[in-house]
């Protein structure tokens, strides 16, 4: 397991904004989470606005001068929003493309006509984990939901058997893959290589899913016995379209920035001559930036001309793309403020310096924080965002590969036992017809599984890689 050596950063560290101790830092750190989780949990403030504030008691119990603390959380919050916006923005109107077209209808559509008995579950997070690449997870939640009443209803399926596989699919894309927020801003956080990050949580990701999908769903459908609500259902976009866009291209649309992502990480490894013509060629196109924007330029021709979208429709839907993801921009960016902060007062080197006196695993410390914040803010960007900027420091003297699992180890840990306070608790309880107990007993065990097994196989290929 990596660990870190303070007297080797100690000279590249840079000077804190205040000369506080390790005990006056604590203190700071527990009085700005606290009191972003009394004003998220209690008061029912917004996200951004409550990290803003917390960030800016912890400045003051930590002794830094105001300005100081300001310019710091407005510094990072101009490099969050200028590293990962831009990917969330070209993301969101990927998703939104593929949902208006009925792309994602279609994908559905094909991949279920070929399911059918014992293969259902799995065709459900096969289905849930494509369309989870470029979708956030409350989109896809409610892109997938219909299709999961649906089956259960038509085809006399147990409404956990077809919802936990679909809902595992959804969640471990959200957590552990880019282009999701929560990942981005982790890698922007600890200076991670993408692509490495990408195909690493491609390869936790699959066993995670299994275990957490298919086989748990057996379990949960044991404990939670119910009924499909009828009254959910809600209509399906693609039956308002004449046409849709064709299973094959809109497959290609939806995997094309992954392809290219890791095509460059790839390149990177074979080749690694940053002045080799063809390396730079693949650093170009498969930049995070280009990559999506590419995929978005495809899918003009590939989802929207099918389905029958002339230009004057291009514009509008963009814009209905953009307009919901204003909060997670927002809130995505306090964090990256919040995060510079805890680096500029020192807090960072104190978790460096702490992790050497106790002997704890970068991995397995990235993850315990994760896993607290989530327990008490109930967001996994949020537990995400803060993790990183208390851990960033811990990847200063990592290889590539570590530094990669230490972003996944804190994703994994951001989906720790969604509850009461979490927003995706009660959009499941709600769609399923579910009681808070039957809600714990099948989505909040799930998301356990999910943070479990997937922060033990970072740990397991800490080992061997």
């Amino acid at each position: 397991m990596t660990r870190l050596s303070v007297e080797m950063l100690a000279a590249d560290a840079p000077e804190p904004i205040t000369s506080a101790g390790h005990a006056q830092l604590g203190i700071a750190v527990l009085a700005g989470i606290a009191v972003i989780v009394v004003l998220i949990t209690q008061f029912k403030l917004h996200a951004f606005l409550s990290l803003t504030l917390g960030t800016l008691v912890l400045g003051a119990v930590a002794g830094a001068p105001l300005d100081k603390a300001i310019l710091s959380f407005t510094t990072g919050l101009g490099s969050t929003v200028a590293g990962v916006g831009v990917l969330i923005a070209l993301g969101a109107i990927l998703g939104k493309m593929l949902a208006d077209s009925g792309g994602a209808d279609q994908i559905v559509d094909t991949i279920l006509a070929k399911a059918g008995g014992r293969s259902m579950p799995w065709a459900m997070v096969l289905i849930a984990s494509v369309i989870g690449l470029p979708l956030f997870f409350e989109v896809g939640v409610v892109l997938l939901i219909p299709v999961v009443l649906m089956v259960a209803k038509r085809g006399n399926y147990s409404l956990m058997r077809i919802g936990i596989p679909a809902l595992a699919g959804l969640s471990v894309m959200h957590g552990l893959v880019p282009p999701h927020p929560g990942p981005l801003v982790a890698i922007d956080a600890v200076k991670a290589n993408l692509g490495v990050t990408l195909a690493l949580g491609v390869l936790i990701a699959i066993p995670t899913v299994i275990v957490a999908g298919p086989l748990f769903s057996k379990v949960a459908a044991r404990w939670v016995d119910v009924p499909v609500p009828d009254r959910m259902v809600p209509q399906r976009v693609s039956e308002e379209l004449e046409n849709r866009p064709a299973f094959g291209p809109t497959l290609a649309t939806i995997l094309l920035p992954v392809v290219l992502m890791l095509s460059k990480a790839l390149v990177d490894i074979v080749i690694d001559d940053p002045d080799n013509t063809v390396q730079r060629v693949f650093d170009v196109v498969g930049s995070p930036l280009i990559a999506l924007l590419a995929s978005v330029l495809v899918g003009i021709f590939t989802l929207l001309r099918p389905a029958g979208f002339g230009r004057d429709r291009l514009t509008p839907l963009v814009e209905k793309g953009l307009a919901p993801i204003a909060g997670i921009l927002l809130i995505v960016g306090a964090g990256g403020g919040f995060k510079q902060t805890l680096i500029d007062s020192g807090v960072g080197q104190m978790v460096l310096e702490i992790s050497e006196d106790w002997s704890i695993p970068a991995l397995l410390l990235a993850w315990l924080i994760a896993v607290a914040i989530r327990l008490a803010t109930g967001s996994a960007t949020v537990a995400t965002v803060s993790a990183a900027g208390l851990v960033a420091p811990l990847a200063a003297d990592m290889s590539t590969t570590h530094t990669a699992l230490l972003v996944l180890a804190i994703g994994s840990g951001s989906l720790f036992f969604s509850h009461v306070n979490d927003a995706g608790f009660w959009l499941v309880k709600e769609y399923f017809g579910l009681t808070v107990g039957q809600t714990i007993k099948s989505w909040s065990i799930m998301e356990t599984i999910i943070s479990v097994v997937a922060g033990g196989l970072v740990l397991l290929l800490s080992l061997v890689i």
